[in-house]
């Protein structure tokens, strides 16, 4: 027969519960100074990996014994961005020298895949799982496609000139989708043609930033230009959006889906950043969680379903981990 409760214990219970349930922030520095963190990966283990953008190499942290290692890149890489394959290769964005590598953890190996020209600038990745890697460049106004099998190299331009192709997503069709940052438009790329096609965002001043797929597999985005949310269903040809609770100089960056399919959103105008959670259901933002470093600076954001938390580097030159609550 279960023991029954008194109406102070079931208090006490009802608080600890709610506490359990709450947000939360931890944060590590790095002990390597001045280094940039970037655009974290979870591994399977659930160690996580980071490219250090002025350091020049690739950490990964352990949360477990929270201990930080690092594997030395070639100089001048200014790594940029992360993604890991089914066999567990580490791919990055040689932001800073034209190229892409691939890093072997298990023995430290590198194998580079250099661009056709050194102004090239690598910049965010996304693998497919059909055998291709994907890749912006902003400043080139390039999007790439690495075969990994044979290392063919394949480029395609937006139609608009210097649209500083940046976000970037695989979306459940597996069409890449590209955030044209300096337009209004998010682009669609045929998995095999490369075929380019622009979506133009209803409104003129829109600057789609990052992106991230919503539950239903929709497309969110930042809106770093006007402080907004927004949400496109290029599907039927439809978008939302919502103003962030910074107003216009929020100026909001990384942003993520947490397992309940709320949208984290990364309000980087403010010192300290702050963090805040839109329900889609509810259809407003939740109370914002300042980051203690004050990050002064917060770019893509990921998270991982396997252990429900969201990972980011900030450039106060730590690793935060934010568990969103159950």
């Amino acid at each position: 027969m279960g023991r029954r409760l008194t109406p102070l214990l079931l208090f006490a219970s009802l608080v600890c519960a709610n506490l359990a349930a709450a947000p939360a922030l931890s944060e590590w520095p790095l002990p390597w100074p001045d280094s940039l963190p970037r655009d974290p990966v979870i591994a399977a283990d659930g160690r996580v990996w980071f490219c250090a953008q002025r350091g020049d190499f690739l950490g990964v942290f352990d949360p477990a014994s929270e201990r930080f290692s690092r594997f030395p890149l070639p100089p001048g890489s200014g790594p940029h961005d992360l993604a890991i394959d089914s066999d567990g290769q580490i791919w990055y964005a040689g932001n800073g020298n034209a190229h892409l590598g691939r890093l072997d953890p298990a023995s430290g190996a590198i194998t580079p895949y250099p661009l056709p020209l050194t102004t090239m600038d690598p910049h965010t990745l996304a693998l497919d799982g059909q055998g291709s890697l994907w890749f912006t460049l902003p400043g080139s106004n390039l999007v790439g496609r690495l075969q990994l099998t044979s290392g063919n190299l394949r480029f395609v331009a937006p139609l608009t000139e210097a649209a500083r192709p940046s976000g970037l997503l695989i979306d459940r069709r597996g069409h890449p989708r590209v955030a044209l940052f300096t337009t209004n438009r998010i682009a669609t790329l045929g998995p095999r043609s490369m075929q380019l096609i622009e979506g133009a965002l209803p409104a003129p001043g829109a600057r789609p930033h990052r992106l991230t797929l919503g539950a239903d597999g929709a497309i969110w985005y930042s809106d770093s230009a006007r402080g907004i949310l927004g949400r496109y269903q290029p599907t039927q040809g439809w978008v939302h959006e919502w103003p962030l609770p910074g107003g216009p100089g929020s100026k909001p960056h990384g942003l993520a889906r947490d397992a309940r399919g709320r949208i984290w959103v990364a309000e980087t105008g403010f010192e300290p950043n702050r963090l805040v959670a839109f329900d889609p259901q509810e259809g407003r933002f939740g109370a914002a969680l300042a980051v203690a470093s004050g990050a002064g600076g917060i770019r893509r954001m990921r998270f991982d379903p396997a252990r429900n938390e969201i990972w980011f580097g900030t450039d106060r030159n730590t690793l935060v981990r934010l568990r969103p609550g159950p």
